[in-house]
């Protein structure tokens, strides 16, 4: 299996995913990230904040960041080789990248709504 990694700008977090107001991409990709180790398939992710090391060890990341500065984050690597920059990639091309069924990205369990009687997404 390839191995995908993502070098993300500084956060506060791991994630990204906090505060008041959450980055919905963020939360997509977190969660698409989460199924995914969930069905055995591990994408390594680094932030700038937490793991500044790796981005000064890894050439062509460094390299990246001295010609083009942090604006070129977040950058996705598969095997080495730079595959997308300045934006994360969609789910297609996680699957594309990692050759993997778009099924990967299901969660392995099901969530079961108790039945409230809101029927219009939101929950009592």
């Amino acid at each position: 299996m390839s191995r995908m990694v993502i070098f993300e700008p500084a956060m506060c977090c791991d994630t990204g995913v906090c505060g008041p107001s959450v980055d919905q991409e963020l939360l997509r990709l977190s969660t698409v990230l989460n199924n995914l180790r969930e069905n055995g398939v591990l994408v390594e992710r680094y932030n700038l904040t937490n793991n500044p090391q790796i981005f000064v060890d890894n050439r062509t990341i460094h390299s990246i960041l001295n010609q083009e500065g942090v604006e070129a984050l977040p950058v996705t690597m598969v095997d080495g080789e730079v595959v997308k920059k300045q934006a994360y990639p969609s789910n297609e091309e996680i699957c594309q990248h990692l050759n993997l069924s778009t099924s990967y990205l299901q969660a392995k369990f099901n969530v079961i709504a108790d039945d409230c009687g809101c029927n219009d997404g939101s929950c009592c």
